[in-house]
């Protein structure tokens, strides 16, 4: 089978979760005998014709240059390039800036579309942007054949908005088993093992980022690590302004160094997971895979995922109670053990990859699909 992977910045992962998505998905199932295609941007640092197998067709990608506009031509470039490769599947995941080409793309492949999280709810855009992407929900619907969802509120929203069946096929992760070799990170921000709170997100409004260090400014004698690239956005710029000042409160910038991540993850005391906008979110599978006590926004996507081994925030002031309770890792042990078996069972990427090739049978064959069925 020929599948096209579009909607991504390209492989290996140097972005967010999509493109961790395409290359775990990808080069697994080019070791299964398919051949893939990952599109991915020109800018990308990897310069290589393949990865693990996996070929790259690189785009040009104006989106540092044009902003927001230089997405939607940096998908038109990918559609475009899509016509003449003779796909049988194509895999598209999200819907914000492809969409409105969707009339574009080959009509011999399979459009299949992870229609990600609710888009239009994310307080970084303004009410013209929101207003579009309800539109761009509605094409990706329209003209896809079909449709995955990473959550089941994803799946429910979709079922009851316009009546349309996705496949639920969440997002996995790996367990972190500590070896004692470190990467150097703990040292390079004089971290000791439990002695932190981590944050690992984009620096944007719907990650309740705000809300998080607006708890820890009155807690100097709790440490927090916040690992993320401020300095690129607007809303970024404006939280290290107001809170770097504080010195127990430890802006580390972007870290894409996956050992680095999981080490930070393993050791801290807790890890505060603010994501709300929707859909399973890889950074919090890999905290459960690594061992991390868990403080979450308290939202449908993370309790679908997290069930009773978390706790839950909701604003500044509810986090502060928490903070106060002084967590420990060490009185949780049920938590970490029942999380770390989710990634086991309900977040195994060889279990994922089955199920979505499964599918892509059915589709594009017509063969019996053994649908696997996770409990979150």
């Amino acid at each position: 089978m020929k599948i096209g992977i579009i909607g991504t910045r390209g492989i290996p992962n140097q972005y967010g979760g999509f493109e961790q998505f395409a290359e775990h998905f990808s080069t697994r199932m080019a070791e299964r005998g398919h051949e893939v295609i990952v599109y991915t941007s020109h800018k990308h640092s990897y310069t290589a014709a393949t990865y693990k197998n996996v070929r790259l067709v690189r785009c040009y990608d104006p989106e540092k240059v044009l902003g927001t506009v230089g997405q939607f031509i940096y998908d038109f470039n990918c559609i475009r390039d899509s016509r003449g490769q003779g796909f049988d599947v194509i895999l598209q995941l999200g819907y914000t800036s492809s969409t409105i080409w969707s009339w574009l793309f080959p009509k011999s492949a399979i459009l299949v579309t992870n229609m990600d999280g609710l888009e239009w709810s994310r307080a970084k855009y303004n009410k013209l942007t929101q207003y579009f992407l309800t539109h761009a929900e509605k094409w990706g619907v329209m003209y896809s054949d079909y449709l995955v969802a990473d959550s089941r509120g994803i799946q429910d929203y979709l079922k009851g908005k316009f009546n349309a069946d996705a496949v639920l096929v969440t997002y996995g992760a790996e367990l972190f088993n500590a070896t004692g070799e470190e990467t150097g990170v703990m040292g390079q921000f004089a971290l000791k093992s439990n002695e932190y709170d981590l944050l690992i997100a984009r620096f944007e409004p719907e990650n309740n980022i705000e809300t998080i260090l607006n708890a820890y400014r009155d807690f100097a004698s709790r440490k927090l690590v916040l690992v993320g690239n401020y300095n690129n956005t607007p809303f970024g710029r404006r939280m290290y302004a107001a809170y770097s000042k504080h010195s127990h409160i430890c802006f580390a910038g972007p870290i894409f160094d996956t050992a680095a991540l999981n080490e930070l993850r393993h050791h801290s005391r807790i890890y505060l997971h603010g994501h709300s906008a929707g859909g399973t979110n890889p950074s919090l599978l890999e905290a459960m895979g690594c061992g991390a006590l868990i403080c979450a926004h308290d939202n449908i996507f993370n309790r679908y995922v997290l069930g009773s081994d978390a706790y839950y925030f909701g604003d500044a002031d509810s986090l502060r109670a928490l903070l106060a309770k002084k967590l420990l890792k060490e009185s949780h042990e049920t938590f970490l053990a029942n999380n770390k078996r989710k990634i086991q069972h309900d977040h195994n990427w060889d279990v994922i990859t089955d199920t979505i090739e499964s599918y892509f049978n059915r589709w594009k064959y017509g063969e019996a699909c053994q649908q696997v069925l996770y409990t979150i």
